[in-house]
């Protein structure tokens, strides 16, 4: 499948968890459903995005992260099967980047299962860097990778860059 000529991505509304709940299942065995993507939604910390080549109607990807303090989480990312390898996964990354550093995080974390070497590749692009692992941490027994993204140039311990838990604006 060619690459998307143009991507739209745009924030995720209560009215989209049917929609990203029928995009995890079809990327996960373990996949949530719809109630657990509305409470996410409607959660103040928690970003969601959805994604879509320009001229489709229906959102092919989506990502959802969640930011504390002045850090931030990655909590789940997922691009339909048929539509990967467009652009989609890197434009949500790349988005819910720029919105946690506008909203005051210093760094993006990314939990990803040791050996998916698609994601960690698209992390690292971004200049995300290994932090730790959490061995046999999903259920066929694989790590978890953990990688960090630095969103501005102070580092996570620096106690002068420490800013209250970012609120995403919400139109």
């Amino acid at each position: 499948m060619p690459f998307a000529s143009a991507i739209s991505v745009r924030e995720a509304w209560l009215g989209d968890a049917a929609i990203m709940a029928a995009i995890h299942r079809a990327c996960f065995p373990r996949c949530w459903d719809e109630a657990a993507f509305a409470q996410l939604l409607a959660e103040p910390l928690c970003l969601s995005l959805l994604a879509a080549a320009q001229g489709d109607n229906s959102p092919q990807a989506f990502v959802i992260v969640r930011a504390v303090a002045d850090e931030a989480e990655l909590l789940t990312l997922a691009v339909l099967p048929d539509n990967r390898r467009q652009g989609l996964a890197r434009a949500l990354v790349g988005a819910s980047a720029a919105a946690c550093r506008e909203a005051g995080a210093k760094r993006l974390f990314f939990e990803v299962e040791d050996g998916n070497d698609a994601a960690l590749l698209l992390y690292r692009s971004f200049g995300a860097v290994a932090v730790g692992s959490r061995p046999a941490y999903y259920e066929n027994g694989a790590d978890a990778a953990i990688l960090s993204l630095a969103l501005s140039g102070r580092g996570p311990d620096d106690a002068a860059s420490r800013a209250p838990t970012p609120q995403f604006r919400r139109p």
